[in-house]
C-alpha cells in the first residue's frame, strides 16, 4: 500500500500528450487548443462610438452644433466635422474625421435648423479606440485552455477558425460482477443495478471527454479478459469498476498481467477507494476502481481527472478554496488520508455530510466537495481552515 501523494505523482509522470488535428472552431468545443491563438487584426478595427449620440468636437460642447451626417453601422463617416458641428452616430459606427468626442441622445437638446445642444456639465468621450481590446498578432487563447463556448467568440473575432487542438481522450469503462443489472432492470433477490458506471460515464462526459461503455463483466476470467481486450481496442484510458479487492473472484490484476499491462500500484493509503490499481501498456491506461460508488466516485476525481486532463493537453491548475469549519469532525482512526463529502452554507462555513461510508452514494447528492482528513490527524476543529475540492 502506498501513499495517495505517491500514486498521484506515478499516474501524472505516466501521462503524455496526445496527438493533435485541426477542427472547424464550432466543432472544437471541449476540446483542448495544442497552440497559442492568435489575432489577425486589431479589435476594434477602427475608433468606434461606444453608445448612440452625437460625434463632435470636445471645445464645441458649449455652443449649438449643426448635424451635417448620420453615420450608421457598417457605414464610413462621409464628413470631416468641423467647427461648431457634429454627425448624428449609431453604437459601433466608425468615428468621423475631426470628431474626439461622442454625446448620448439623451443628454441632447433638438433645436431648429437642425441643430442641437448639449445640456449636462460634463462627459466622457465615449469612444472604442483601434486596437485597445485586442493587438494584432496579440495571443487571445493560449495553448492548454479547454475551449468554452466564450473562446469561440474569440476565435471567431480573431479569424481563427481551424484551431489545432488535441484529439479527444476515449475513455471505456467496464462494471465487473454477477451480482449487476442495468438500471432499467428490477433486481432480483442478491442484485444490484449498476450505477458505479453510468457515474463514471457522467464524470467522463462532464469533462467533454468521450465516453465509451463496453458493459459488464461477470465474475469469471473469460468474461473479464473479454470486456478488457474489447476496451483496449479503441480507447486510451479503460476504468473498471469493481474486481480489484482480495475476494476469491477479483481476476483483475492477474488478467492484467496477461494482457501485457505493467501494474504500478493496487493498493492506496486512502479512504474511501484503498483498492486502486492503475497499470499501463504501451500508451494505454487501465484503473481498476473499487466497486462502491463513492470509492469510485472519489478515485475518478483524485487520480483519473488529473491524467485524462494531462492526456487531453488540458492545462488544469485546481483552484484551491480554502474555507472555516462550520463544526468540529472527528474520526477514530487515522491511518489512511480520508476524504469527506461536504456542503457550503450560506455563511461560507463548511459542513460535512452525514455518510456512511463507501457505498453511501446518497451523501454525494448534496455535496459541493471533498475535504482531506490527513494520515496521523483526528479532528478537525470549528474553524480550522480546509482546502474545499469542489465537485
Amino acid at each position: 500500500m502506498i501513499l495517495f501523494e505517491e500514486a498521484l505523482k506515478i499516474v501524472e509522470n505516466a501521462a503524455f500528450r496526445i496527438e493533435t488535428e485541426r477542427l472547424d472552431f464550432i466543432r472544437s468545443l471541449n476540446s483542448v487548443l495544442a497552440e497559442d491563438v492568435k489575432s489577425d487584426m486589431e479589435m476594434p478595427p477602427f475608433d468606434k462610438s461606444a453608445v448612440d449620440g452625437y460625434a463632435c468636437r470636445k471645445e464645441d460642447l458649449l455652443s449649438e452644433m449643426e448635424v451635417i451626417e448620420i453615420i450608421p453601422v457598417g457605414k464610413e463617416p462621409k464628413k470631416v466635422v468641423g467647427k461648431k458641428q457634429c454627425s448624428k452616430i449609431m453604437t459601433g459606427a466608425p468615428m468621423p474625421n475631426g470628431a474626439d468626442t461622442v454625446i448620448m441622445v439623451e443628454d441632447v437638446e433638438e433645436i431648429p435648423e437642425n441643430k442641437i445642444r448639449y445640456v449636462k456639465d460634463k462627459v466622457k468621450n465615449n469612444i472604442c479606440f483601434r486596437g485597445e481590446d485586442i493587438k494584432e498578432n496579440e495571443v487571445v487563447i493560449k495553448k492548454g485552455s479547454l475551449i468554452k463556448p466564450q473562446h469561440i467568440a474569440v476565435m471567431a473575432t480573431a479569424g481563427c477558425v481551424n484551431p489545432l487542438v488535441y484529439k479527444k481522450v476515449k475513455v471505456g469503462v467496464i462494471s465487473t460482477g454477477d451480482e449487476l443489472v442495468e438500471p432499467d432492470v428490477k433486481p432480483a433477490a442478491s442484485q444490484i443495478r449498476n450505477s458505479n458506471a453510468w457515474q463514471l460515464m457522467a464524470q467522463i462526459m462532464n469533462m467533454g471527454v468521450e465516453a465509451n461503455y463496453i458493459g459488464i463483466a461477470l465474475d469469471t476470467e473469460e468474461s473479464t479478459r473479454e470486456m478488457i481486450t474489447k476496451a483496449f481496442e479503441d480507447n486510451e484510458v479503460v476504468l473498471l469498476s469493481g474486481g480489484v479487492s482480495m475476494g476469491d473472484y477479483d481476476y483483475v490484476p492477474q488478467i492484467l498481467n496477461e494482457l501485457g499491462v505493467k501494474l504500478f500500484f493496487k493498493s492506496i493509503a486512502v479512504q474511501p477507494g484503498r483498492p486502486t490499481v492503475f497499470g499501463t501498456r504501451d500508451k494505454q491506461f487501465i484503473f481498476g476502481l473499487p466497486g462502491n460508488p463513492v470509492s469510485s466516485f472519489v478515485q475518478f476525481e483524485l487520480l483519473v481527472k488529473p491524467l485524462v486532463y494531462k492526456l487531453s493537453g488540458n492545462e488544469f491548475n485546481r483552484q484551491r478554496l480554502l474555507l472555516p469549519m462550520g463544526k468540529e469532525y472527528n474520526r477514530k482512526r487515522s491511518t489512511r488520508l480520508s476524504w469527506l463529502p461536504v456542503k457550503i452554507n450560506n455563511d461560507g462555513h463548511v459542513i460535512p455530510l452525514e455518510y456512511h461510508g463507501s457505498a453511501h452514494i446518497n451523501a454525494l447528492t448534496d455535496a459541493h466537495g471533498l475535504i482531506a482528513v490527513p494520515i496521523g490527524q483526528t479532528t478537525l476543529k470549528e474553524g480550522e481552515l480546509v482546502d474545499v475540492r469542489q465537485i
